[in-house]
């Protein structure tokens, strides 16, 4: 029964990121600009975070939120400037990424997304953290599906800038790009990075703590010191944050792998409270139970509870 409502609780939970589909609140949902630097702005409504670049050439778009909010969108995008939106880039498949795309597209605006984000869009699924935990994705309509896909990475060259996103394979989902302002000195990291605590893996669909893990490092290696990043959740952040994120990772999965060693189960760790001390990391979205379980799944391979070691 306790372990019923627990469920219970974190679908419930999972499920919050995605209410607003329903349109309830939509109607309330102002959209929020802030210049970050150079040609950068990000936009903040309800969903991920935007990105967009904004200059005499247009305006090239990172991710684009719900449907419902693609007029507001595009009205505090003009309050910017009056040029055309030139393209969007998805940073990964979910709903709360992806949901203008066919509002946008329809409107001549091409979507450039890595391939297995239309493979997923084209499909649909069930996004999860590879156990119990888990949400329906509805397949796209054919007008949501990217025009223009990349297998590696992709360059658009507008405003002066050389926008850049990068494949990183595995991390939230297996269709994962984190976009590159190298002019204006700014990354949009999807939600390789996020702040709102333990991060959702989508094991489901492709994803791992192993590869948010490498993503996250791969980009501190690659960016300037005074470099400003977008979350895909979350205020602007630095590369610190993005450093204390990795650590926070990288200790709790020693934990539950030193526990897992150790021979204690899944429910056993949860009862023990094992990641206590990252308590504060623990949210109304993913609390510490399921990032416990999220750990859990990746390393058992969810199928026969063998403990897989990391290289």
């Amino acid at each position: 029964m306790r372990q019923a409502l627990k469920l219970s609780l974190a679908l419930t939970l999972f499920t919050a990121v995605l209410a607003f589909a329903q349109g309830n609140d939509f109607s309330k949902v102002q959209m929020k600009v802030t210049k970050i630097a150079g040609t950068v702005y990000m936009l903040e409504g309800a969903g991920g975070n935007i990105g967009a670049s904004v200059g005499e050439d247009g305006i090239v778009v990172v991710d684009d939120e719900f449907a419902p909010l693609a007029d507001k969108i595009k009205a505090a995008l003009k309050g910017i400037s009056d040029k055309p939106i030139r393209f969007v880039i998805n940073t990964h498949y979910h709903g709360d990424h992806t949901g203008g795309n066919a509002l946008f597209q329809s409107n001549s605006t091409p979507i450039i997304a890595q391939e297995n984000v239309r493979k997923r869009l084209e499909k649909g699924g069930k996004a999860g953290n590879g156990g119990a935990m888990a949400l329906d994705q509805p397949a796209g309509a054919k007008a949501a599906l990217p025009v223009v896909t990349f297998d590696r990475d992709v360059t658009v060259h507008l405003n002066g800038e050389d926008i850049h996103a990068m494949f990183f394979p595995s991390g939230h989902t297996d269709g994962d790009s984190i976009v590159f302002f190298p002019q204006s000195n700014v990354v949009h990291m999807g939600d390789d990075f996020v702040t709102y605590g333990f991060p959702f893996v989508d094991i489901n669909s492709g994803g791992s703590v192993e590869g948010i893990v490498k993503a996250c490092e791969a980009v501190l290696a690659k960016v300037p010191a005074d470099v400003k990043i977008i979350p895909g959740h979350g205020p602007i952040s630095k590369p610190d944050d993005v450093r204390d994120f990795v650590k926070m990772i990288t200790e709790t999965r020693a934990v539950v792998e030193k526990n897992m060693k150790a021979g204690k189960s899944l429910e056993q760790m949860k009862k023990d409270k094992i990641l206590e001390p990252w308590k504060k990391y623990s949210g109304d979205f993913i609390s510490a139970d399921a990032w416990i379980e999220t750990i859990y799944n990746e390393e058992t391979g969810k199928k026969d509870g063998k403990f897989m070691k990391h290289n």
